[in-house]
């Protein structure tokens, strides 16, 4: 999989890091000695960043390469990249390029887990994974969560319809049926995703068009219900469960009848041991 961080940003993460250098390596007078720098996993885990990581050693002045692509499933032990230069190249680029492999493998490996445990019990829905935990963290959140086996649920308010009840609020005074209608004819092309909390929201939603029902915090034993009362209306908009989706209960919304499984939980996943060896030439 190749990078996704172009190098500007790149250089950003550096800079933020070192906005004035490496005080300490500067100090210590570490210009003409070289060294190598090996990272390798810790734990098993999904790989995912390598190939940022490697180019953040070389946008420094070092010589680097991948060792374990983005995406592969890796015991502890495991090395994933190296990298050869300049020490204070490789210095420089160490901590943001450990950080960067160590969060993004943390959020592919959540999303493999949830993946694998779906599998295993036979389900074959999709896991979709909500928005960035932060601000700024779109682009490789998003490639690890293609490296686990998961989809991105939005990549951002430009490109789907999603009606929340925060803008039903302010289109009160307009009918469910208008509110759709306008919706459906000023964005054609685009699938209808209407957020629900309850029962009678979502037959409402569905009754008026909407192609695809977000249902909010519902338990599973809520979305077998709802999915029976849509089927008794004839009424047969995709399901998508979110909210308090995880690998303990990914298995029991799927059976409910859920068409598509939101989880946050991989965006918050701790980050992945990552071992960085370094050592110097002679």
């Amino acid at each position: 999989m190749p990078a996704v961080l172009h190098d500007a940003a790149l250089q950003a993460l550096l800079l933020e890091d070192a906005p004035y250098g490496d005080l300490t390596t500067d100090s210590l007078g570490l210009q003409g000695l070289t060294g190598r720098v090996v990272f390798a996993a810790r734990q098993p885990m999904t790989v995912c960043g390598s190939e940022e990581a490697v180019r953040l050693f070389q946008l420094c002045g070092a010589e680097a390469h991948v060792l374990t692509p983005t995406g592969r499933h890796v015991l502890a032990g495991t090395e994933l990249l190296a990298a050869h230069g300049p020490a204070p190249a490789v210095l420089l680029a160490w901590k943001v390029a450990q950080a960067l492999v160590a969060c993004s493998s943390g959020v592919a490996s959540e999303v493999g887990r949830i993946v694998t445990v779906l599998r295993a019990a036979g389900c074959g829905q999709a896991l979709a994974c909500a928005g960035p935990a932060f601000p700024g963290t779109r682009a490789w959140m998003a490639k690890a969560v293609q490296a686990g086996g998961g989809i991105m649920h939005r990549l951002g308010l430009s490109e789907s319809l999603l009606l929340c009840p925060e803008h039903r609020l302010f289109t009160d005074e307009h009918s469910l049926d208008d509110t759709v209608g306008r919706l459906r004819k000023l964005q054609p092309q685009k699938r209808l995703v209407a957020e629900c909390g309850a029962m009678e929201e979502a037959l409402a939603l569905a009754a008026s068009g909407a192609d695809v029902l977000q249902l909010e915090r519902f338990t599973p034993e809520a979305v077998r219900a709802c999915r029976l009362a849509l089927h008794t209306s004839r009424l047969h908009p995709m399901l998508v469960v979110s909210g308090g989706v995880d690998g303990d209960s990914a298995v029991a919304y799927a059976e409910a009848g859920a068409d598509v499984l939101v989880s946050s939980a991989p965006c918050h996943a701790p980050p992945c041991d990552v071992e960085v060896r370094f050592s110097r030439d002679v």
